[in-house]
């Protein structure tokens, strides 16, 4: 909504002021020609890399921010390669918002992202306009547009990447040559302001200039092409890349508005570091200056080469900006997470699944898994329950004997309200979140993935509704041959479960296979095994023939729900191993650990 009240207010203005421009300087006309046809392909640009996102950023990611110089350097790199600090800031939202990153690598990455902004500047001031760029301008435009009609999706990707290149120098070509031929009519560089106030006045302009444009970038080509011309004196250049600087958090709060609240607290995050950024230059700012000169005598900068004693400064104030921070960020995550406070978890509250995770197929995935966990997570409380055993107790490592003999007194339930209260929503709102995803056809088939492991969780829920009844007749019978056969149905539920927890927690999923038939065929066999103790039960009288068939009932329950949970677990880790074969995605079980898992003791 912001967002909208945002662009009802400023685009009005943002034409009147182009409007007057162009009646009074045609020259205004090509400069303000260069502007949108850099931005345009600052977009084609962000299309083209978003077309590479796919089934590998997960990957990139749990290998790339796991530790804090990871995070920067995951920062600078991307930044570096995709040129657009405010793409990378909206991709972070998207990663923190599915729960790919935690708040603290996700600072890492803004904090590395705006040192790799300046890599911009040093490409525009040393190659841009030095050379006629607008030559190499129109090949790529060439092979651009030829390999967006084509089919493959990486070829159009390479052909948005090829024409955004094409228009962002043929931006630059056109501000280049417009603010050399307004030269010669109107010479800005004669309001200039000197000193401090100059310094806040600039500043204030380039925040404008990049909440206008959405673009820090962009803002610095002006403020590169104008230095170059002479229009605008190089302090005050400084103070324009300094609002620059500021005013592309913009972008990331604006995108923040459609995440949850840890979106929220990185956008915070990134006000605060460009704030400080800011402030801490400006108030230093003739000591950075000298800064700049003696880093410009080592580079062997020319002395009146200012647009690249700017690339200097805009790189030195971003690196001052990372080695104040960093040390602080423990401190930043505790205050972001006070000030703007993730409510307590609620049961039956989405917590991934917002619009900012349906920015990438790979967030959007990651997003719908985590939430398919937490249902699964609510769903073992319930089976826990249900067998009338205690959570905490279920997933120790207590042997399994120990918590089935000390759970003897039988638990009052409500399976039905507690799937209502803890299940319904949330997978209703998976359903409504799979149905948004856009994507191709392995992006749809992750969809069905998800939506069967929620299926499967429901069925689990089901089967363990239809064994309530018996299970809390039996479990404390005087009979004991009934009562070890339902601690056997119960001890088979809990084995499984925490096997499949142990290899969720340490990712066996990448390197085990299991074969779904083989599972099957095992569990026929338990059944048929199971089928033979309970009618010998029955012969030699031991069990009355009605507590032989709510056995033989139950223990179909209860490989159906057996069945159901490893169903669900090899869906999520099929989610959780992109790019990996299918069958690499089996649950890592093998015959042997199977008959381990489900092995029935003779009578």
């Amino acid at each position: 909504m912001l967002k909208n009240v945002f662009g009802r207010i400023m685009l009005p203005s943002v034409f009147i002021v182009l409007a007057y421009g162009f009646w009074v300087s045609p020259d205004f006309k090509m400069i303000s020609a260069g502007v949108a046809i850099f931005l345009f392909g600052m977009l084609a640009l962000e299309e083209g890399f978003k077309a590479f996102t796919g089934g590998a950023l997960e990957k990139i990611l749990r290998h790339s921010t796991d530790r804090l110089w990871k995070s920067l350097s995951f920062g600078i790199v991307t930044t570096t390669i995709m040129q657009s600090s405010s793409l990378v800031s909206v991709i972070t939202i998207s990663f923190l918002s599915a729960g790919l990153i935690g708040l603290s690598e996700g600072l890492g990455i803004i904090f590395g992202a705006n040192l790799g902004t300046t890599t911009g500047a040093w490409l525009i001031a040393g190659f841009g306009l030095k050379v006629d760029i607008a030559a190499y301008a129109m090949p790529m435009l060439v092979f651009g547009v030829i390999l967006l009609f084509q089919s493959a999706k990486w070829l159009k990707g390479s052909g948005y990447i090829l024409a955004g290149l094409g228009f962002l120098f043929l931006g630059i070509h056109f501000m280049k040559e417009g603010f050399e031929a307004f030269r010669q009519t109107i010479q800005l560089a004669e309001y200039a302001v000197a000193g401090y106030p100059g310094l806040l006045l600039f500043a204030l302009i380039g925040i404008a200039a990049t909440v206008i444009m959405q673009s820090s970038h962009a803002t610095l080509v002006i403020i590169i092409t104008a230095l170059a011309a002479q229009q605008i004196s190089y302090e005050n250049a400084l103070a324009l890349a300094i609002g620059a600087n500021v005013g592309t958090t913009i972008t990331a709060i604006i995108g923040s508005l459609s995440a949850n609240e840890r979106g929220r607290q990185l956008a915070g995050g990134h006000l605060m570091f460009n704030l400080v950024t800011g402030l801490v230059t400006i108030t230093f700012i003739q000591s950075f200056m000298h800064g700049v000169e003696h880093i410009s005598d080592v580079l062997g900068i020319a002395a009146d080469d200012y647009t690249l004693k700017l690339a200097v400064f805009h790189t030195l104030f971003n690196l001052t900006g990372i080695l104040l921070m960093v040390p602080l960020i423990g401190r930043m995550v505790g205050l972001l997470e006070r000030v703007i406070p993730v409510p307590p978890l609620r049961f039956a509250v989405p917590k991934y699944l917002n619009d900012a995770a349906l920015a990438f197929a790979d967030t959007a995935i990651e997003a719908l898994r985590n939430e398919t966990l937490r249902v699964l997570k609510n769903a073992r409380g319930i089976v826990a329950k249900g067998l009338s055993i205690r959570r905490e107790d279920m997933l120790s490592a207590r042997p399994i004997e120990e918590v089935i003999a000390r759970s003897r007194q039988p638990f009052s339930f409500n399976v039905d309200a507690a799937y209502e209260k803890n299940i319904k929503s949330l997978y209703g709102a998976i359903i409504e979140f799979c149905s948004r995803v856009p994507g191709d056809a392995q992006v749809s088939q992750e969809m069905t993935r998800i939506r069967n492991a929620n299926e499967n969780i429901i069925n689990v829920l089901k089967g363990i509704k239809h064994m309530q009844k018996n299970m809390l007749e039996y479990i404390d019978s005087d009979n004991v041959y009934i009562r070890e056969e339902y601690d056997r149905i119960r001890s088979r539920i809990v084995r499984v479960i925490r096997r499949l927890e142990k290899i969720r927690e340490g990712g066996e999923h990448d390197v085990a296979v299991l074969s779904l038939d083989a599972l099957k065929l095992t569990l026929e066999e338990n059944a048929a095994i199971l089928h033979e103790r309970s009618q010998a039960l029955i012969r030699d009288h031991r069990i009355t023939t009605e507590m032989g068939i709510s056995l033989i009932n139950d223990s179909n329950y209860s490989y159906d729900v057996i069945r159901n949970l490893i169903a669900a677990a090899g869906d999520l880790f099929h989610a959780a191993g992109k790019g990996q074969t299918d069958v690499e995605h089996r649950i890592a079980l093998d015959d042997h650990e199977i008959r381990a898992l489900l092995k029935e003791e003779a009578p």
